[in-house]
């Protein structure tokens, strides 16, 4: 299976050994939890997938890589006990709490989440001393004498013997107390993960050509040669910041991320003209609907490889700027909850309403801070939601300080600065949204004009409609704000049933 059908299905088994009983008791048993063992080749994504999971159930999640655990470190260190028995004291051995064990109980101290994920990977590569204790806790979720809390699903993961030598075959009883989901690497789904991450878009385009370079491991003359989902990921985090600061990007760069040298040549030379192109057609110009003869003309006589890339260009530039205005959009919603409780302090004819309402607005910044840093600490929260409370956060940080430096103590005058500052940045959302509108309209345009064949719409027409379709944030400003230009070309609408509920919300953005 893929990587996507295993998270489906992880996370199905997670939400089911959580079900409880009328009582408050697991449905299923603790000793019948089976552990779930994800088998794939390195850098597929596996240990991204179970912080997916995590987000997406509202759970915790406690990682860690059993490669360097000892017997000690896993099952906890001796200490000598006195204890009495038949009216004889006797020195025992009794063992300390597990490393992994504690962190999970820290995990819930600091997070306030009882129930969770604890991911161990590289399970298969245990130390010869502690693999006998692996069937026990495979069995009981037991380390030396110390159970890991109920709540918790197992999910174990690891390499398959040809790529990682420290690798120990499970025998058929170990086996037996595991539910297996071997993974393969399919490029398909992972481009999906790929648009929702904003990996750069010269990897997406080379991968789209060369999809045979997605994912490598073979032996050469030289060693180990390998490409991994990983590994592209982390390339496009250093090219992003290479860009920013207008460094050079060569060979020795991407070989750093890419270990094999006719993937590293070919993808260093399509990205030099992957930035040929983009200077060449003046993207910027494109999407504002100054489009030049001279760059019709060429796009209408590129070769596909060239197609296929100034098309990727433009659909990055503008679902980058449709992910900002979607992501606004979102925190616009979400700040709207704590502005309506500031609402109802200020129509009210209290006396003290004032004083009420700054210390509201604290108890809301103090409230939103402890929620996100409980949601940090139990590793559940994604970057999306990440930067949202963060903007949450800052805008009311900023409303607390202004009141108080304009000493403002009636509480109706108070809120209309705040309702003030909130409309801006709605009218400021607005704006952007129908920029990016027009922007898309005229891509449309420009595809229509450069790659129609007697009054036909081409291939490239197709693969525009599809990929706004199929990437999340595309599909929902389209629901949200609508597109002419889309609903013409696109014969099924999937996001249809949800785009009047999405310009609802929109238009509740009023206080």
């Amino acid at each position: 299976m893929n990587i996507r059908q295993a998270k489906d299905y992880i996370k199905d088994s997670v939400a089911i050994y959580l079900k409880k009983d009328e009582f408050g008791e697991y449905r299923i048993p603790v000793v019948r939890q089976r552990p779930i063992f994800l088998l794939g080749a390195p850098g597929i994504g596996k240990t991204a997938v179970m912080e997916q999971i995590a987000q997406e159930l509202g759970i915790a999640l406690v990682s860690y890589s059993m490669t360097h655990h000892t017997r000690q470190s896993a099952l906890g260190l001796p200490n000598i006990q006195k204890k009495v028995y038949d009216g004889t004291e006797y020195e025992v051995s009794e063992y300390t709490m597990s490393e992994i064990i504690s962190s999970v109980y820290e995990c819930m101290e600091e997070s306030g989440i009882r129930e969770g994920i604890l991911f161990l990977d590289e399970i298969n590569c245990v130390s010869e001393t502690l693999a006998p204790s692996m069937l026990q806790f495979l069995q009981y979720k037991v380390f030396g004498r110390h159970k890991v809390p109920e709540g918790w699903v197992i999910v174990t993961a690891g390499n398959p013997p040809e790529y990682n030598k420290s690798v120990r075959e499970f025998d058929v009883v170990t086996m037996d107390r595991l539910k297996l989901l071997e993974v393969e690497a399919d490029y398909t789904v992972w481009k999906e993960y790929a648009l929702e991450r904003g990996v750069h878009n010269a990897i997406i385009s080379f991968l789209d050509l060369k999809k045979e370079y997605f994912y490598q491991m073979e032996t050469t003359i030289k060693g180990r040669s390998y490409v991994t989902a990983r590994g592209w990921e982390d390339l496009s985090q250093i090219l992003l910041l290479y860009e920013e600061e207008g460094m050079n990007v060569d060979e020795t760069l991407v070989g750093q991320y890419i270990r094999n040298d006719k993937v590293v040549r070919e993808f260093t030379a399509y990205y030099d003209l992957y930035n040929k192109y983009k200077k060449d057609y003046r993207i910027e110009d494109i999407l504002k609907g100054e489009i030049s003869e001279e760059a019709r003309v060429r796009a209408k006589a590129a070769g596909f490889d060239e197609r296929l890339s100034l098309l990727g260009m433009l659909l990055d530039r503008v679902i980058y700027d449709m992910r900002k205005n979607v992501e606004t959009a979102d925190y616009l919603n979400d700040l709207m909850h704590p502005l309506k409780a500031l609402k109802q302090v200020a129509l009210s004819e209290d006396a003290d309403a004032g004083e009420r309402l700054l210390t509201m607005l604290v108890q809301q910044m103090s409230g939103r801070r402890k929620l996100l840093e409980s949601l940090q600490k139990a590793n559940s929260l994604s970057d999306t939601d990440r930067r949202k409370h963060k903007q949450v956060i800052r805008f009311l940080t900023q409303v607390q300080k202004e009141l108080y430096v304009a000493e403002e103590k009636d509480a109706a005058a108070a809120f209309a600065q705040i309702k003030t500052k909130f409309d801006a940045e709605v009218a400021d959302m607005k704006q952007e949204n129908q920029k990016a509108k027009e922007q898309l309209h005229h891509l449309f345009v420009f595809v229509e004009e450069a790659f129609s064949r007697d009054g036909v719409s081409g291939n490239e027409m197709l693969v525009l409609v599809t990929e706004l379709t199929v990437n999340s944030y595309s599909a929902r400003f389209i629901a949200m704000f609508g597109s002419q230009d889309y609903q013409n070309y696109s014969r099924e609408l999937m996001l249809s049933e949800r785009q009047s509920d999405l310009q609802k919300e929109l238009e509740e953005l009023e206080l």
